[in-house]
């Protein structure tokens, strides 16, 4: 990707509000030449927050699909199949290398999985119809359990 020149029009700052892929590579190639002054700092750490705080937000959503399956799987048993074991399945790989690629995103691991407790059971009410008041208030599953591949609640 080719970098601004002095001569270019487009600030930085421009070229945020514009051409964000632009903006993004012009920034590393300013960054791997070593000119940290004409780095767009202010936009550049925004964009690092904003990466950790999805990599967060990807690791609730996916907890939150992977206890709302498993709450469907012990409580409609008459109801399981094999998209639901493949759900489950997916959920803890994808959990799985996202812990892999940021570790430090398992330091609060049980606080992340009460709150994907609290949107599962809001969404297993939504499909299933059966009041989320017949579920417990805490989370029903341990860590090691919702990533073992070997576990499914009865």
């Amino acid at each position: 990707m080719d970098t601004l020149t002095t001569n270019d029009t487009l600030t930085a700052r421009t070229l945020y509000e514009v051409d964000f892929y632009q903006w993004a590579f012009h920034n590393a190639d300013l960054l791997r030449q070593g000119r940290f002054a004409e780095i767009d700092i202010e936009n550049v750490v925004e964009e690092l927050e904003d990466m950790a705080r999805s990599n967060k937000r990807e690791l609730l959503n996916r907890l939150m699909v992977l206890i709302m399956h498993l709450l469907k799987w012990q409580y409609q048993p008459k109801r399981r199949c094999e998209s639901w074991r493949t759900t489950i399945g997916n959920q803890r790989i994808k959990i799985e290398n996202l812990l892999e690629d940021s570790p430090s995103l398992g330091h609060n691991i049980n606080t992340v999985i009460a709150k994907g407790f609290i949107a599962a059971k809001r969404m297993f009410e939504i499909e299933t119809r059966i009041s989320a008041k017949e579920l417990p208030e805490t989370c029903l599953y341990t860590f090691e359990q919702l990533m073992d591949y070997g576990f499914l609640p009865e």
